[in-house]
């Protein structure tokens, strides 16, 4: 039955590198009609920004669609087969409808531009209307702490949930700003993610998970230095929400500072900044999200790329360590 199971699941993540290569043509002519193109902002508003990308202003964006659409496609034609079906009530409902609903809210931030506050209100909004979900309608109000068990702490599910969700969207949507970033650290976090999954007995979410991994090589495969596209507000929203609800069904939310640490890193190093201006009228950083600090000071944005994909890759064993250690002790 594991072994069936396994075999099922690297056949979706297989699938859906494939398909998703097959669509990338039509999404690059359907960015090309819609204009979907990067805009740097000016060098009054981020001097150190402008200067560092005002080579990338004009590339093309929107390219999360390939994932999204990737994934939507493979669960309907899977849907006919009872083996390879992946689409459960209990399990994928809600993580592919949120997958769409805030894929669709992503791409039409890439075509209109949102302001951050206007993103910040629909993260929160978003995260709150999935702890209401969660709460009232499936009577959710456990959380898993690691070493210590479950607690049930009743209403504070809600804002315990929200914080996940809207904390989830926003670090994805911050880390999305040097090529093959986004896609890699996300990669690594629904990799940990299918594999807790497959060990809870979660098949069908493990093999949705597996499908966004597939999608997301096929992804990466023009995402790395140099891009030929970016993944624009319609990916990075969509697969951070994603990963937040999947981490709240598998009850990892306190592991998700493993599975996904760089996104931690990146929301942190804003907020930080942004606190240090407010109050002291001072930068910590040159530039940020922490990785334009890295590129301030002289590093090539490959290496950043890729010594952040390490960090994740090394976090994300060491909370599947805890993960297993947690289940056996």
């Amino acid at each position: 039955m594991l072994l069936i199971q396994a075999i099922r699941i690297l056949g979706t993540a297989s699938a859906g590198f494939l398909l998703a290569l097959m669509l990338t043509p039509a999404v690059l002519k359907l960015i090309d009609r819609w204009h979907l193109k990067k805009k740097i902002r000016s060098e009054k508003q981020a001097p150190v920004y402008a200067n560092l990308h005002k080579n990338k202003a004009g590339t093309p964006t929107g390219g999360g669609m390939i994932i999204w659409l990737t994934i939507l496609l493979l669960a309907i034609i899977f849907s006919f087969n009872p083996y390879l079906n992946f689409i459960d009530r209990a399990q994928t409902y809600l993580p592919l409808a949120a997958l769409f609903v805030t894929a669709l809210i992503g791409l039409f931030d890439d075509l209109n531009e949102l302001t951050v506050k206007s993103k910040v209100w629909i993260f929160f909004l978003l995260g709150l209307l999935g702890a209401w979900w969660f709460f009232y309608r499936l009577e959710w109000d456990v959380i898993s702490v690691p070493f210590f068990g479950a607690f049930n702490i009743g209403w504070w599910y809600i804002p315990v949930f929200t914080f996940v969700i809207f904390a989830s969207a926003f670090s994805a949507n911050e880390t999305d700003g040097l090529d093959g970033l986004a896609g890699g650290v996300l990669l690594f976090a629904f990799a940990a993610l299918t594999v807790v999954a497959f060990a809870l007995g979660r098949y069908d979410l493990a093999a949705l998970a597996a499908a966004v991994i597939g999608a997301l090589l096929a992804f990466l495969w023009f995402n790395i230095y140099p891009a030929r596209f970016f993944m624009g507000d319609t990916g990075s929203m969509s697969l951070g929400i994603t990963m937040g609800i999947i981490a709240m069904l598998t009850n990892t939310a306190l592991l998700l500072p493993f599975f996904a640490p760089i996104l931690i890193l990146e929301s942190g190093s804003v907020i930080l900044q942004l606190i240090s201006r407010r109050f002291w009228g001072r930068k910590i950083f040159l530039s940020t999200p922490i990785h334009h600090h890295f590129e301030a000071i002289g590093w090539p944005e490959a290496k950043i790329t890729m010594r952040f994909w390490i960090i994740s890759a090394v976090f994300a064993g060491l909370g599947l360590v805890i993960f297993f250690l947690n289940r056996v002790l």
